[in-house]
């Protein structure tokens, strides 16, 4: 099986050499670049050509959700998982409408960071909110179905997920993600059938209880 080639974008050198340290720990996985400049990152990318990239939204040299939307419709072929602090989970809403496949906290786990790197790699999506402190068993439980289920979504259910409980209509979600109001109640119909959610009002308890918004 070929390598997983991974490309470094995060302005913190420190930060950049403990993740390629935790990821040469993975095996089928290597880090091919590194970069600590926004616009150098789409140069590496088309000079590299990684399976994914893992990069920081705060890259200096332009603005994040720029560089990761140009990432997206530039690289359509590559992976990108935003690494954000953990205050700035109100990040991920806006990493996935601008073409992100998944999405970690740098609290994140060795094991989760792999589970991320594959699920993406094999075109998944993979989204990991920070988990309260202190866990009941029932509840963690309870949480990692709920996990398993999102990390299922596709990229554009994902996105309509959070503009449906952002409050968006169905006719604003339709001219925002330029596609047709059927197309927009279809998404919704997959993504009731997928989570086992069958009101509006459920989908978006689901997306703050998983970290996709904020109040």
């Amino acid at each position: 099986m070929d390598q997983i080639r991974v490309l470094l974008a995060d302005h913190h050198t420190l930060v950049r050499a403990g993740i390629r340290a935790l990821i040469e720990r993975i095996e089928g996985v290597e880090v091919v670049a590194e970069t600590g400049e926004g616009l150098q990152t789409l140069s590496q990318i088309d000079e590299t050509k990684p399976d994914i990239v893992l990069m920081d939204i705060s890259l200096p040299g332009g603005d994040g959700f720029e560089v990761l939307s140009r990432a997206g419709k530039e690289f359509p072929e590559v992976g990108l998982i935003v690494v954000a602090m953990q205050e700035s989970g109100n990040y991920a809403p806006q990493a996935i409408r601008r073409g992100a496949r998944g999405y970690l906290t740098r609290t994140a786990s060795h094991t989760e960071l792999e589970l991320a790197i594959k699920a993406v790699a094999r075109g998944e999506t993979y989204f990991s909110p920070e988990p309260p402190r202190k866990t009941p068993p029932a509840l963690a439980n309870e949480s990692a179905g709920k996990h398993n289920a999102l990390s299922q979504l596709t990229g554009r259910q994902n996105e309509v997920l959070c503009m449906i409980a952002e409050g968006y209509s169905t006719k604003r979600i339709a001219v925002a993600l330029n596609i047709s109001v059927k197309t927009v109640e279809s998404h919704r119909g997959a993504l009731m059938d997928r989570l086992n959610i069958h009101d509006i009002v459920g989908l978006v308890r689901y997306a703050i209880r998983n970290g996709l918004v904020k109040i």
